[in-house]
């Protein structure tokens, strides 16, 4: 919480300072108001009325000020919080691996760093414009009271536990219902997520009737509970005002009683029922207070599992400024050339999981080299690619990049010198130049122009008019599949660094463009070490290396003449693209 209200301190000071001026005040007021009937009215004195009217209304505006000030600064801490804490979980989510973000879904961590974050503001909101002002003004009002009448003051004694009880039974069942209900709209924002990403897929095979009613039962188990925790705090209202009307009647019955024996002023009665109010009040306070409570309780439980997650890759302990080719004392020197990428006994299981997606993988990429990933589906493929930038963590062996353990490498200097194409081709809303310059903010427009060239997307970005400047939707829904794929690769290209990751890149191209995009790479890129995952055996028919993978294995490797001669699987896998014929 300190670093959430970090450089708020002295507006904390103030909220308190403010609040405890607001609760003098209202304290003051009732009796400036019982001595203005006993001194002035009953006595007939309109000199003290004068007198004691306009103290009244400069107590009533400093009462004003104070509460205007301590909700200003109430509001602006809270949002300096909220804002803290959004950025804490953006940037926590960014740390975590596939592995957790998979584990806690996508939705979920939306949702946490969304409306659970908006939940735990408006409770601070609440908290810092009421927190000091509720318990001075009920505490106060409590001694005020036994001040004016000890013995009226039983029916303090009888409402205040009474007032407790009720917003304790109420607050209990809520907290349950709320955890429920953020649960609940996870659920409910992830089939809608779905459904909205998936609605070609629906449309195709006439679903729709099926979804609507998938979200209509989500939607209705939300409703119903929040309609539980709405009529709770409904109820919550009407019984404390059955309870404050009640003690009012009481006050004003015994009261009067006491009046008329002579045992009570009638200011002091009036001054009575104001301090009765003025506790009332307090407690109603409390009550706004405790019915947000459980839900931003339930949401900071969600926050915090969140926060409080070890990512399974971990940043090494190394000094930031450390580089592959200059390694600060005591670091292992970098003995293999720029970009060589080593595996030694490399395998990788989940956590729980029976069997390793990966076992005794070993190879070695040298640059100026292609080595191609190829294997059925499942075969772990994308896996192992992703163990290089450690998107996974290897559980055996270790992967080297020139002589270095990459575990020993601060996470940016290793992502930092490689270029990556991943194997969802995905593009952020913006311009087709500002996802471009993800790879390289200071590129000009010339060498954004050369990569598309390279990339071979000219045919279509002639046709836009706006060039470089054409809107792209969010996740590039606006362009075509191969076009996603080729300026993902014109964005890889942008980067100049000693290793390159294609996964599954090319799966989207037709044969021609296929055929000219690769000749360029190979331009391109003959001096790097170039590691491609294709299931094309047309892709990586061109490769120095091909690693044949099955059930996590690597079970054969070489060239692609070579291993059609050697490799069962990997002729199996040609045959159904190329159409071979003769036995192996």
């Amino acid at each position: 919480m300190g670093r959430l209200l970090k450089g708020h301190g002295w507006h904390l000071a103030a909220i308190v300072l403010l609040q405890l001026v607001q609760a003098a005040a209202n304290l003051l007021l009732p009796t400036v108001n019982a001595a203005i009937i006993d001194d002035g009215i009953v006595a007939g004195n309109t000199g003290v009325i004068s007198r004691l009217g306009v103290l009244m209304a400069g107590i009533a505006a400093v009462q004003a000020g104070a509460a205007i000030g301590a909700g200003y600064l109430g509001a602006v801490t809270a949002m300096g919080m909220g804002r803290r804490l959004r950025a804490e979980i953006f940037s926590s989510i960014q740390s975590l691996s596939s592995q957790e973000v998979a584990r806690f879904g996508a939705q979920s961590l939306a949702t946490r760093a969304t409306n659970d974050t908006q939940q735990i503001q408006a409770f601070a909101v609440l908290v810092f414009t009421m927190l000091i002002a509720g318990p001075a003004m009920g505490l106060g009002g409590i001694v005020l009271a036994l001040q004016q009448d000890v013995g009226l003051s039983a029916v303090v004694i009888v409402v205040v536990p009474l007032l407790l009880l009720i917003m304790s039974l109420i607050v209990r069942r809520l907290v349950p219902l709320y955890r429920q209900g953020q649960d609940l709209l996870d659920k409910a924002g992830g089939i809608l997520r779905e459904q909205i990403i998936g609605a070609g897929v629906i449309r195709s095979f006439v679903r729709q009737e099926h979804e609507i009613g998938r979200f209509a039962r989500a939607n209705s188990s939300l409703t119903a509970n929040n309609l539980q925790s709405a009529l709770l705090v409904a109820a919550m209202l009407p019984l404390i005002m059955l309870v404050v009307n009640l003690s009012s009647v009481a006050v004003v019955w015994f009261g009067g009683q006491r009046i008329q024996s002579g045992q009570m002023n009638i200011g002091a009665l009036t001054a009575f029922i104001s301090y009765i109010m003025q506790i009332l009040l307090a407690i109603m306070m409390a009550m706004y207070v405790l019915m947000t409570a459980p839900r931003a309780a339930a949401c900071a439980e969600r926050i915090t599992a969140v926060l409080d997650t070890e990512p399974s890759v971990r940043e090494s302990a190394g000094p930031p400024a450390h580089t592959l080719h200059a390694a600060p004392a005591g670091w292992p020197a970098a003995s293999a050339q720029p970009g060589t990428l080593e595996f030694r006994g490399v395998g990788f299981s989940y956590p729980g999981a029976e069997a390793p997606v990966l076992s005794g993988i070993s190879f070695t990429a040298m640059p100026g080299t292609t080595t191609a990933i190829v294997g059925s589906t499942g075969s772990g493929k994308s896996t192992l690619l992703n163990l290089i930038p450690r998107f996974l963590d290897s559980t055996e062996g270790e992967i080297r990049l020139d002589g270095v353990n990459i575990k020993e490498l601060p996470l940016d200097t290793l992502r930092g010198a490689m270029s990556i194409v991943p194997q969802h081709s995905h593009l952020f809303s913006g311009t087709i130049a500002d996802n471009l310059r993800m790879a390289a903010p200071d590129a000009s427009d010339e060498e954004l122009w050369a990569v598309l060239e390279k990339a071979q997307t000219m045919r279509f970005m002639r046709d836009l008019p706006l060039g470089l400047a054409t809107p792209v939707g969010q996740g590039g829904t606006t362009l075509s599949g191969g076009q996603r794929q080729r300026l993902c690769m014109a964005r890889a290209l942008l980067r100049t660094a000693p290793l390159y990751l294609f996964d599954d890149s090319f799966s989207a191209l037709d044969y021609d463009t296929d055929t000219r995009l690769r000749q360029a790479l190979d331009a391109e890129l003959a001096s790097a070490t170039v590691i491609v995952v294709a299931e094309r055996v047309s892709a990586v028919e061109g490769a120095h290396l091909i690693l044949v993978l099955d059930g996590g294995r690597i079970v054969a490797q070489g060239t692609h003449h070579g291993l059609l001669e050697t490799s069962r699987t990997y002729r199996e896998i040609a045959e159904s693209q190329l159409a071979l014929d003769g036995p192996l």
